[in-house]
């Protein structure tokens, strides 16, 4: 939007939650364990943190808490994280292989 247009609207800045808190909601949302939640949301940090390099969206709570339904339906984690934080995230191959390289670096693989 121009600027002369922007003023004409209040902004609320959104940033998100703390750990402890993302955890919560996750294990909330779920119902799955502390130890899943806590390794998503680590994940999910490590992961925000290429935002302003490689990717124009990050990893939202909403990725984390359909990773973590999906494993508590029996899919592996590394594919479920493929599946539900990085492939939404890029499409292009060589951005997934450096995602999926982190995925497994932070929660082995």
């Amino acid at each position: 939007l121009k600027p002369s247009t922007r003023q004409r609207f209040v902004a609320l800045s959104f940033d998100y939650p703390d750990q402890n808190t993302e955890t919560q909601v996750v294990c909330k949302e779920t119902n799955c364990d502390s130890e899943l939640a806590t390794g998503l949301v680590t994940l999910a940090h490590h992961l925000r943190q290429l935002k302003d390099h490689d990717l124009e969206e990050s990893v939202s709570t909403r990725l984390l808490i359909y990773t973590a339904q999906l494993v508590q339906q029996g899919l592996p984690l590394i594919t479920a994280c493929k599946a539900a934080l990085v492939e939404p995230l890029s499409d292009d191959e060589d951005t997934i292989k450096a995602l999926m390289r982190v995925v497994e670096a932070k929660l082995g693989g």
